[in-house]
């Protein structure tokens, strides 16, 4: 993960060795070569994941130059990779912060308790409700964590309440329940505890006023206001995650291109669900660099 843009780019390379100081360990090592059960720990994997996304974005900068986005957003860990890139939080803050956070989330519920799930082919209506029928029944903790697209609505709380939850989405119309692979009830009330010790963390941190502003997952909304970053990444360890609204927000602000940068490709291919006349591009390998160029040169030609 990452590792042919550091071996090509001064730029990424700067950022992976900046990681590696910041957080006394060879986490670049770690994305190149694993071992995957150690890179999957949630304290491990967050960092990675910024780390490896901020070292694509310089990478890329170095060889298209300046992006200009009207606007940034990112998917949970995700707004974090989105204020570094918009000048809001330094890297070296957010990666020793996410990190951090991947240990909070991680200590916050204990193992075997928490469960995720996603629900595939109703909309949030029907998961919505679900999820009220099952924390009434259980007295548990059941919630959409992630509104991923109208029709993948991923759950997250106590395991048996998820479980219950899932089985009255699938009686109510639900193609297919996928149990999701992690380590922690995440965006729901069981992370209230991470949250508040998070809380902590942020307000040590020097924020600065995004430019462009991103669409927060709290609020699906667009902002710029430094002042109000801490307290909105403090309620997302809590809340949803409302991508398919702020891709709805960003298509009513007047955009239609969106340039996923990170590993993988899942956001670019859940914007095609949610805005199918969007155009897509995504950065995550050097082997996607000539068609990412192509997709910001025609987008900077339409901009004038």
């Amino acid at each position: 993960m990452g590792r042919d843009v550091f071996d090509a780019s001064h730029a990424a390379r700067r950022v992976f060795d900046e990681a590696d100081e910041i957080l006394e360990m060879r986490l670049s090592k770690l994305c190149f070569e694993g071992p995957e059960d150690e890179l999957r720990r949630t304290e491990i994997q967050q960092p990675a994941i910024l780390t490896t996304s901020i070292a694509l974005l310089r990478a890329l900068e170095e060889q298209v130059g300046p992006l200009d986005p009207g606007y940034l957003g990112g998917h949970s860990l995700g707004e974090y990779s989105a204020l570094v890139a918009a000048g809001a939080l330094e890297f070296k803050d957010a990666v020793a912060t996410v990190h951090v956070r991947g240990r909070l989330m991680q200590e916050a519920v204990a193992d075997g308790r928490g469960a995720m799930a996603a629900v595939i082919g109703v909309g949030s209506a029907v998961v919505e409700e679900a999820c009220r029928a099952a924390a009434e029944e259980t007295g548990l903790v059941v919630t959409p964590a992630n509104f991923n697209s109208p029709n993948q609505i991923v759950v997250a709380g106590d395991a048996t309440a998820v479980e219950i939850a899932c089985d009255r989405a699938h009686r109510l119309g639900a193609q297919k329940i996928v149990p999701l692979d992690v380590s922690a009830p995440f965006h729901c009330s069981l992370m209230e505890p991470a949250a508040e010790k998070l809380s902590a963390e942020l307000a040590q941190l020097r924020f600065q006023d995004a430019d462009p502003p991103v669409i927060t997952n709290v609020e699906a909304e667009p902002n710029a206001q430094a002042a109000r970053m801490p307290e909105l990444l403090r309620k997302q360890m809590t809340a949803p995650v409302r991508f398919s609204d702020m891709i709805y927000r960003m298509s009513a602000l007047g955009i239609d291109r969106f340039l996923e940068v990170g590993p993988g490709q899942v956001l670019s291919g859940l914007i095609g669900r949610i805005e199918r006349r969007a155009r897509r591009a995504n950065f995550s390998s050097l082997a996607e660099l000539e068609a990412v160029r192509d997709f910001v040169a025609d987008s900077n030609e339409d901009a004038n």
